[in-house]
């Protein structure tokens, strides 16, 4: 598996990490999940629980991400090589599309509508869990089209899906787990520039254009190619 698609998985979940339907609710997502109060929160009290609660999360979207790469894998890698060209074709353009979304020039009316599945538990570490099950089960606007891409690619490069969604959900998750374990930090850091975060929606859209643009090209996969034959020659 070449590391150049790996990578832009990784920072694709990073964007959808920092995208504003995540970033500003992210202490509100740990003190969901960990049974806390803001108070708590903002002075770093209970740091153990909340940094467990936190990877609980993360590892419930992490496995369902993961099954899905696996179910990808299992239904396109069968797949003639020229078809394969033709979806990518056309997965580029879908990509490209979902940039232009993100960047604002139009709109997409099914990636505006928020999905939410709602988690009941007593136990708090379930919750987490489920919680995390909850959040890949469903999306909101601002990653939905970052996803999307993800899932295109994935189908273009069927033998690497369970990698890239791998790869996707350590972007996402990553910066999650740092967020519980400097929970004081992370919320003083939020509060003090979460106002610039709305940027990163037309930096992502235009990250999606250019992958987009490589993928309709072919040349994701040339790099890719070329970037595993130089591994392997070195």
């Amino acid at each position: 598996m070449a590391e150049i698609t790996l990578f832009i998985a990784f920072i694709a979940g990073v964007l959808s990490f920092a995208s504003p339907c995540i970033l500003p609710l992210v202490p509100a997502f740990i003190a969901y999940i960990s049974g806390v109060s803001a108070d708590h929160l903002r002075r770093g009290g209970r740091r153990p629980e909340i940094f467990v609660n936190s990877v609980l999360f993360v590892l419930g979207f992490s496995i369902v991400f993961s099954i899905l790469g696996v179910i990808i894998n299992t239904a396109f890698s069968g797949i003639a090589h020229d078809i394969r060209i033709w979806l990518g074709r056309l997965g580029g353009a879908a990509i490209i599309l979902f940039g232009l979304y993100l960047i604002g020039i139009f709109k997409l009316p099914f990636l505006d509508r928020e999905r939410k599945i709602r988690v009941k538990s007593h136990h708090r570490y379930v919750t987490s869990f489920l919680f995390g099950v909850a959040f890949a089960a469903g999306w909101t606007p601002c990653i939905g089209a970052i996803l999307g891409s993800i899932l295109v690619i994935a189908i273009t490069q069927p033998a690497s899906s369970f990698y890239l969604l791998l790869a996707y959900s350590a972007g996402i998750g990553v910066p999650f787990i740092l967020a519980g374990l400097f929970t004081e930090q992370a919320t003083s850091l939020i509060a003090k520039h979460g106002k610039y975060m709305k940027y990163f929606t037309v930096v992502s859209g235009a990250f999606l254009v250019a992958v987009g643009f490589l993928v309709f090209t072919g040349q994701l996969a040339a790099i890719a190619n070329l970037s595993l034959a130089a591994g392997l020659l070195g």
